[in-house]
């Protein structure tokens, strides 16, 4: 796998170099790779800290993108992209169709299978019951029309409201101060912590287990004192939960199945877990 490292722009200024490094005026942002008689549009993209050319698959778009070094050639892309074609097909084929949510449809909610149940004459949004053979129900009312997007919204509200509670338990733990929890709907991370304080977390982590959710809270709010993945990182993570190992078990078995789950946001950045 080819890699190229950055080097030092003797006699010129920090903006002048910069300017050097990503000026590609005629660069295409896609580019075609065939593979077994079909053809894959790949995303070109140059990031200032890549050392070496990746693929990664955007789970939520079923977009491959590749990523290549400040200085590194469109031609060494294309050559790195057709040599992986079996690697992009393979994970392009194993990669569930998003399904909007929709009535006698299984969601996961904290973990456990509900059937959504539509009730189209009763007052109230959505809500949760169980039946009276003991299945778990998810309710929701309203026209047929409005029903994925009053399951996603009840779905971001009760992640917010676990994930905030989980957050604010570990920050006070570790006497940190969470400036603010954001629920999105991204696709590069399962969180992501920022150094001003903001936390962000997949909404999604609603339909995981509770010890996973924690463990994800945990981690976000670790880095907020150790800004990397080193030694003493993880010891906090430890300290904040007992779930990490089981949990990071549980999301490599099942991360990429989460995102079937009602219609996406489509953002633009990909899963980590399917880098090459």
């Amino acid at each position: 796998m080819p890699h190229l490292f950055l080097r030092t722009c003797l006699g010129l200024s920090s903006m002048a170099a910069r300017a050097l490094l990503y000026r590609r005026p005629s660069e295409p942002g896609l580019i075609d790779i065939e593979f077994d008689q079909a053809i894959y549009r790949v995303r070109v993209r140059r990031h200032r800290q890549a050392r070496r050319y990746t693929l990664r698959i955007v789970t939520t778009t079923r977009e491959a993108v590749l990523t290549m070094p400040p200085r590194g050639s469109l031609k060494e892309a294309i050559e790195f992209a057709r040599r992986h074609g079996g690697w992009i097909a393979a994970r392009l084929e194993r990669l569930p169709e998003a399904t909007p949510f929709s009535p006698g449809m299984q969601v996961p909610l904290r973990g456990v299978m509900h059937r959504i149940v539509h009730r189209r004459g009763v007052r109230g949004v959505v809500w949760t019951e169980a039946s009276e053979g003991g299945e778990r129900l998810l309710c929701v009312t309203g026209e047929p029309a409005h029903l994925d997007r009053r399951i996603a919204d009840f779905l971001k509200r009760e992640a917010r409201h676990d994930l905030e509670a989980a957050t604010r338990r570990h920050a006070r733990t570790l006497n940190v101060t969470v400036k603010r929890v954001a629920i999105r709907d991204q696709s590069s991370r399962w969180g992501s912590c920022s150094s001003t304080g903001v936390i962000s977390y997949s909404w999604r982590l609603i339909l995981t287990p509770p010890s996973v959710l924690d463990y994800l809270a945990a981690h976000e709010v670790a880095h907020m004192v150790e800004m990397n993945h080193s030694v003493r990182f993880w010891r906090l993570v430890d300290k904040l939960t007992p779930y990490s190992k089981s949990a990071k078990i549980w999301l490599d078995a099942h991360s990429t199945d989460l995102h079937r789950y009602g219609r996406s946001d489509k953002p633009a950045r990909p899963m980590l877990p399917d880098d090459i």
